[in-house]
């Protein structure tokens, strides 16, 4: 606002009623959700550009209302966005609303009323803040560990051209049962509800192999359904199985071991994901990530949450991971 608008604009203020004034009088005491979201971001712990410790950044500045760093060891400036997803992003004021909305688990569209953008900006920060959720994940588990996995219908939800005809609503596979456009995906969770998902390319011996054997603990005991995969699994690692039914009378064995834990988890994702109307396969991971972080902090999330795990600097004791 320049200086001749400024004034005109005091000249007005005589003629504000007694409500008005309360209420001009809030807005200018109000602390600026630029400043708030300033102190939710996380400092780095390195330079993102040498990894030199965090010792080494100097204060130089300020860019774009970000406090802005010059490391001493390469002499490179950065600020807390750096080398993030969120980097370069614009409407820094919008995102706690934006968090908000992840955690309430709006539709783009809903989003993008929710904080007066456009449902393409919508979209995008979606899966910018979510790119670094989805790499949040635990990475050991012990104890009672259940494990089994479920499927999610291939989708290319948003392409203009489909490797297949198109199909109609409903979303229905072109074979019955577990065919080639079924994705599977396979959960992990022990009794601490520590969780770990996986996108498989394909559920077999080697891809469940991989997945499991970094993340499970030798001296746990692995509950799972009688997939033959698991069996193998369990057998080359010397990890004692536990293989548990679904027949009535057999979802339990010796009152502790069963795979309910990881199947009521299955009916959470299942029924929070439908709200979508479908997810590009390609995204899927990001919405997996996005339903593991709001399991993680379950009623005790806050926006807050949101953007440090967007950043990749979640506070751990937070998290408990």
């Amino acid at each position: 606002m320049d200086a001749h608008a400024f004034q005109h604009w005091l000249g007005q203020l005589t003629q504000l009623n007694t409500r008005q004034k309360h209420l001009l009088r809030c807005q200018l005491q109000k602390r600026p959700q630029q400043d708030a979201l300033l102190d939710t971001l996380p400092a780095h712990r390195a330079c993102p550009h040498c990894a030199a410790n965090a010792a080494s950044l100097a204060p130089w500045g300020w860019s774009r209302g970000l406090r802005r760093y010059r490391c001493r060891e390469c002499h490179r400036t950065c600020n807390a966005l750096t080398a993030t997803p969120l980097a370069r992003l614009r409407h820094a004021e919008c995102w706690l609303d934006y968090s908000q909305a992840l955690i309430e688990g709006h539709t783009v569209r809903e989003a993008a009323r929710r904080c007066g953008i456009s449902k393409n900006t919508a979209f995008r920060w979606r899966h910018r803040f979510l790119t670094r959720v989805a790499e949040h994940s635990d990475t050991r588990e012990a104890g009672i560990v259940e494990a089994d996995e479920t499927f999610f219908l291939e989708s290319f939800k948003g392409q203009r051209h489909l490797p297949r005809p198109s199909r109609k609503r409903g979303g229905v596979g072109a074979t019955r049962g577990i065919g080639p456009d079924q994705i599977p995906v396979m959960v992990v969770r022990d009794r601490a509800g520590h969780t770990a998902d996986f996108q498989l390319e394909k559920l077999d011996a080697r891809h469940v192999r991989e997945a499991l054997t970094p993340l499970v603990d030798r001296e746990s005991v692995l509950c799972t359904d009688g997939a033959s995969v698991y069996a193998a699994f369990a057998r080359e690692c010397g990890i004692t199985h536990r293989v548990v039914h679904a027949k009535l009378g057999q979802r339990v064995q010796a009152g502790a071991f069963h795979i309910q834990n990881v199947n009521a988890y299955h009916s959470r994702l299942k029924r929070w994901i439908a709200r979508f109307h479908g997810v590009a396969t390609k995204y899927l991971v990001n919405y997996l990530g996005w339903r593991r972080l709001l399991e993680r902090y379950a009623t005790a999330i806050q926006p807050v949450h949101c953007l440090q795990e967007a950043v990749g600097r979640p506070v751990q004791h937070v998290t408990g991971t």
